[in-house]
């Protein structure tokens, strides 16, 4: 009985270390240059292991400005989503978790999007450009809540049911918490949300703002 016991107490050692060693692993991504499209997730990788759990997803919805329902929501969606995309070949994760592995999120990439991230996750300026060209016809460096729609149809591919979904999400609730008082999405606004620096500037501005209201 003493030495099942001992085995037991071993082997959720080694079960323990090898989960240390898992997640150490992935937060080497945070060790070289990131690519645009890794940076645009590391936000919610609250805590750089480099590993998004729903929690951590809802944490950064939470810090950007968005409710409670919508953020709940969004972690669900997107964790569902893109967990399982990004999983390492034979690694094991937490059943029900659906944690977003940072190094692999190109892996993830939904179909039926402009096309601004390459394969490999990488900013393609042409893509970019090629949105405000094709779609802005109001301000040439902004785009309106119809625009933006025009742009989403005409980025579909057929049956692409799930490409469809997920760009209708992302970019609804970026217009809605960055569209200017005119109702304008502005280009560097944008631009901003393809290099990871947007989310870091809503926190601020939100942290800010609430310093602001304790103080009066």
């Amino acid at each position: 009985m003493a030495g099942k016991a001992a085995d037991t107490g071993s082997n959720d050692d080694a079960s323990a270390a090898m989960g240390q060693s898992s997640s150490s692993s992935m937060a080497d991504v945070y060790k070289g240059e990131l690519t645009p499209l890794q940076r645009h997730v590391a936000f919610f990788d609250r805590n750089k292991d480099g590993i998004i759990y729903p929690s951590e997803t809802y944490q950064g919805f939470r810090a950007i400005g968005c409710g409670v329902a919508l953020s709940a929501a969004s972690a669900v969606f997107v964790n569902a989503g893109l967990g399982p995309k990004t999983k390492p070949e034979n690694h094991k994760t937490p059943p029900f978790k659906f944690p977003i592995y940072v190094k692999n999120i190109h892996k993830g990439k939904h179909g039926s999007d402009s096309g601004v991230y390459d394969a490999n996750g990488r900013f393609v300026p042409e893509k970019f450009e090629e949105i405000f060209k094709k779609h802005a016809h109001t301000k040439p460096d902004a785009l309106t809540g119809k625009e933006l729609q025009e742009m989403l149809q005409a980025n579909r591919e057929p049956k692409d049911f799930t490409g469809w979904l997920g760009g209708l999400t992302e970019w609804k609730v970026l217009y809605s918490l960055c569209k200017g008082k005119d109702g304008f999405l502005h280009k560097d606004t944008v631009r901003a949300v393809y290099d990871g620096s947007l989310f870091e500037r809503l926190e601020q501005e939100r942290k800010a703002k609430k310093e602001s209201t304790k103080k009066k």
